[in-house]
């Protein structure tokens, strides 16, 4: 008894001694964030920090007392971990804060009663279906009368206290499972089918394992709640395995997980959506993906050490306090001080498995392999989930999140595991050998004496049943399968480390850098981001200061190229110029004089340069006002430089609406860019593509004559006129201004769909087009599986094939203006552009654009002979109403029908046309069953008209 009172008393000395080491960093994080939030340190303001070490003082004294065998790592280590969390806690949510510091103290009170009152458990063991069916009763409850909250129904509500019964039920369970299986460990380990090399328990000894299985799929369905479904089915996964050493268990448990998930993904759509953000949140970064893309952002700004805490924008994240504490963590911490986190849950799982090794009997030993299993998995369960390595599961970090329930149940988990470490080998008895039975009265187990495994009135193991798992060598077993276990534990954690690793060092960069990181945003608010002008100097966006000291971002004009310019958001990220041209608008890189690059070397910050674009507001006006009323798109260029004079979508927004379309159903309508990001059927529009092939092949000649009757039977199926019009027999020149379907459709058999989509790719299909902007690319079929039917209304510009490559065409009306600039150019194609030159803040030209020639599409000659064509549409043909009283305009127009009816009308074309120095693509949506036919060339001449007064006027 000496002896066991001295290793006792050097267990409590060491765990006091790690309690005072522990106490500095937990002090000295809080006085940084009293510091940080401009509080003078005082007793009194640090007396949360002081007040919870005096706690875990008291609660040491208490172990003392009632379990002085107990590890003494556990405790110095819970309160590492519940020193930061409070500290974080207080800085993310302060209003909680003083919530969360009671549930602490009631926690630590409840660890104490814990041991008071648990004294051997064991003497537990006797009632664990008792604790088994009222741990399932608390599980289940929730689905019966709790109460949602955040897409889960965990919380039971009686007026304004709530708690999560999930979080004492696991306790329960884990106990329940702990004996049960201690009962059972040598039947559940011997009891099996041998397949070939392959032992296959029986189906009785795997219904506790499919019972499990369905409890968890009942938490996911009806409490909507991931995470503790899997951390249930895992942990039994894991006690199962380390009671009884058969990997059958295992492989059957992963299978029954499996097909849990694909049931579960198939058929529930909250798990779909979780598993689907996972993979890829960026696709929805406003919705579905904001928690983990906020996530993400907050931990790439960590880096190494952190920026401070209260130094980060972690409270960007929903229900940080709670969910997502560890991003804050990695965020004002860095990768150090977050690993370091991870690396505190390593000492804990080592020292509760160890403490299951030592244990005098199964029930300790099982129970501490599930309590730690709970705190071990439960950790790497959510780090993973808010550093993208696994799904989401929103549970909390044990210890440190914000939640009275969870900490309860984890302090009480402490109290249990201390317990289990207080009734550990060398307590009160040792494992002794000796011989078989021989004559004594002693029963013997392979070599060791009954009485050996006794504690109290309680067996260690049972001994009707003989094998590998009974008596020493299944603690030898099982020892070998706890060490088996902590090397698990490590290479998760280590994978945690490794993840965390490639977010704040390799990855972070590209994360810093994306258009929709709010964070790097908010933190240039301190920047003078440079203006955005036109090439008139109208400003169209600029940065205004305010007396915080903070710059302002001004849109001036409203809503005038308000698809172009973009928006800078801290809630929506940015878009348009104001996301291509970050880095130029924020100055973070100029070397335009010896001053401004020596500046950008020593990292001092000056004003953003300015961008000059080739839009032209009054033409940019001209193009809005046309579109009012419509839905569609104009586009205006230089036809000899591919620069933008114009870029108009309808319907359109101004950055003050933000907020509100946004969160409005139409949202994706008003900020959706038509002229780049839609793609439309062209109509006849593409027949400028079909007439350009076809005559510079030398497959046909513009006096060719062709059969144009209403409707022609080509490649087995219908083609016919749009109205079922009868033009007779036009030559190919007039079949183009007429726009007949039975003449393309000809043609185009007579090019043939290789050189048809040939042609369109020259033209840009195929291709990311926009030297300084974002388009979609226009499409085009596979010509290997276009039918002669689907390529000759391909000629006509109705995509109507059904193949692996997708129907075409399909085009965005910047890409048709690219075909009219073409022709305009003599058949050389200009890549569009819309910055003109960079202006640093001193006023001096940092960078111009350069045009750029994406190649020949046509011979000058082709073109020429297309221009002529296109000049009959508009003098007599279909895009009459694009004239322009004394200015000859050359184009085409299209009518493409669509779903339900409904047609959207085109046109393409030039002006002056002998030099042309405009170039138009208008695109006009029906909606609502109107009749839009012809519209988008009377758009067409309204703008061209006022465009080209507008040169004059320059011009003079």
């Amino acid at each position: 008894m000496a002896n066991e009172r001295i290793r006792g008393g050097n267990r409590r000395n060491m765990e006091l001694l790690f309690l005072c080491l522990a106490a500095v960093p937990v002090v000295l994080l809080y006085a940084l964030y009293i510091v940080n939030d401009n509080v003078a340190l005082s007793l009194s303001t640090l007396a949360v920090p002081v007040g919870l070490f005096v706690a875990f003082a008291v609660a040491h004294i208490a172990v003392r007392i009632l379990a002085p065998d107990a590890d003494p790592v556990i405790l110095p280590v819970v309160f590492l971990l519940s020193g930061i969390g409070i500290a974080f806690v207080t800085r993310l949510a302060p209003d909680l804060a003083e919530n969360q510091v009671m549930w602490l103290f009631i926690s630590v009170a409840a660890m104490v009663a814990t041991l008071f009152f648990v004294r051997n458990l064991d003497k537990l063991a006797d009632y664990k279906y008792t604790l088994g069916l009222i741990g399932v009763i608390l599980l289940i409850l929730p689905m019966i009368i709790g109460t949602e909250k955040n897409g889960s129904k965990l919380w039971l509500t009686f007026g304004g206290f709530s708690f999560q019964p999930g979080e004492l039920a696991k306790i329960l369970i884990v106990l329940f499972l702990a004996f049960y299986l201690a009962s059972n460990r040598e039947a559940l380990s011997i009891t099996a089918h041998r397949v070939g090399p392959f032992r296959i328990p029986r189906f009785r000894m795997l219904l506790p394992l499919f019972i499990m299985w369905g409890i968890s799929l009942l938490i996911v369905i009806f409490e909507r709640d991931l995470g503790s479904a899997l951390l249930f089915f895992m942990y039994f996964v894991i006690m199962l395995y380390v009671a009884t050493g058969r990997w059958s268990y295992v492989f059957i448990a992963l299978g029954l997980l499996v097909i849990g998930f694909f049931f579960c993904y198939n058929f529930f759509s909250h798990v779909k959506i979780r598993v689907d953000i996972w993979l890829d949140p960026w696709s929805d970064t406003q919705d579905s993906g904001y928690q983990i893309v906020q996530s993400l952002y907050s931990i790439a700004d960590g880096d190494l050490v952190g920026t401070g805490i209260g130094k980060g924008l972690p409270t960007l994240i929903p229900f940080v306090e709670s969910d997502f504490l560890f991003s804050a963590i990695a965020e004002e911490m860095g990768l150090l001080g977050a690993s370091a986190v991870i690396i505190l849950y390593m000492p804990f799982c080592v020292r509760g498995f160890a403490t299951a090794a030592r244990a005098k009997s199964d029930s300790s030993a099982f129970a501490a392999v599930g309590l730690t299993t709970v705190i071990g998995f439960q950790a790497f369960l959510i780090i993973a989930g808010v550093t993208k390595l696994l799904p989401l599961t929103g549970v909390t970090l044990p210890f440190m999140s914000q939640g009275g329930s969870s900490l309860l149940s984890s302090f009480i988990i402490v109290g249990l595991l201390l317990r289990a470490g207080d009734e550990g080998t060398g307590r009160e008895a040792q494992l002794v050998a000796s011989t078989p039975e021989n004559g004594n009265g002693h029963v013997s187990l392979l070599g060791a004496q009954a009485s050996a495994f006794v504690h109290g009135s309680h067996a260690r193991g049972r001994f009707e049943v003989q094998g590998d798992e009974s008596g020493v060598l299944g603690r030898v077993a099982l020892g070998k399968r706890l060490t088996a276990l902590i090397t698990a534990f490590a290479v998760l954690f280590a994978a945690l480390i490794a993840n965390l690793t490639y977010l704040q060092v390799i990855h972070a960069s590209t994360i810093q850098n994306m258009p929709s990181n709010n964070h790097t945003i908010a933190k240039s608010a301190y920047v003078q981001r440079g203006a955005i002008i036109t090439s008139d100097g109208v400003t169209l966006a600029e940065s205004l200061h305010q007396e915080d000291g903070t710059y302002l971002r001004s849109y001036p004009q409203g809503s005038l190229a308000a698809h172009t310019v973009g928006y800078i958001s801290t809630r929506y990220g940015s878009a348009g110029i104001e996301s291509t041209m970050n880095e130029t608008l924020t100055g973070s890189s100029n070397y335009s004089d010896w001053r401004s690059a020596l500046y950008s070397l020593a990292g001092v910050q000056e004003p953003g340069n300015t961008v000059a674009l080739t839009i032209n507001s009054q033409m940019q006006r001209t193009a809005e006002s046309a579109l009012e009323g419509y839905t569609g798109a104009v586009v205006v260029l230089d036809p000899s430089t591919g620069a933008v004079l114009a870029k108009a979508s309808a319907p359109t927004y101004s950055y003050d609406q933000l907020d509100s379309v946004m969160s409005s159903s139409g949202s994706g309508s008003q900020l959706l860019d038509r002229t780049t990001q839609a793609l439309y059927s062209p109509g006849s529009t593409f027949k400028a593509v079909t007439l350009s092939a076809a005559l510079d092949t030398g497959t046909t000649t513009l006096d060719t004559v062709y059969d144009a009757e209403p409707a022609l039977t080509i490649g087995g199926a219908e083609v016919s006129n749009y109205g079922y019009n009868d033009y007779g027999t036009p030559t190919l020149k007039e079949g183009f201004a007429l726009s007949s379907n039975t003449v393309f459709g000809q043609v185009g058999v007579q090019v043939g769909a290789s050189n048809l989509v040939k042609y369109a790719d020259a033209f840009g299909y195929g291709t990311n087009v926009g030297q300084d902007f974002n388009t979609l690319v226009s499409l085009m079929p596979e010509p290997s599986e276009m039918t002669e039917w689907e390529t000759a209304w391909a000629a006509c510009g109705q995509p109507v094939g059904q193949h692996a490559s997708p129907a075409g065409p399909q085009v965005t009306v910047m890409q048709n203006a690219m075909v009219a600039q073409a022709i305009a150019n003599g058949g050389v194609v200009m890549n569009p552009y819309v910055v003109d030159h960079v202006l640093s803040p001193e006023g001096a030209v940092i960078s111009t654009t350069q045009p750029k020639s994406l190649g020949q599409a046509i011979s000058a000659d082709t073109a020429s002979q297309v221009k002529e064509a296109m000049l009959g549409v508009v003098d007599h043909g279909t895009g009459t109403r694009a004239k322009v009283q004394g200015v000859q305009v050359a184009g085409k127009t299209g009518t493409a029908q669509i779903e339900d009816g409904k047609i959207n009308s085109f046109f393409i074309g030039f002006a002056p046309y002998d030099n042309p120095t405009l170039v138009i693509s208008v695109a006009i949506e029906g909606e609502d069953g109107a009749d839009v036919e012809g519209y988008a060339a009377a758009v067409a001449g309204q703008v061209l008209a006022s465009c080209l007064n507008i040169q004059a006027l320059g011009a003079s």
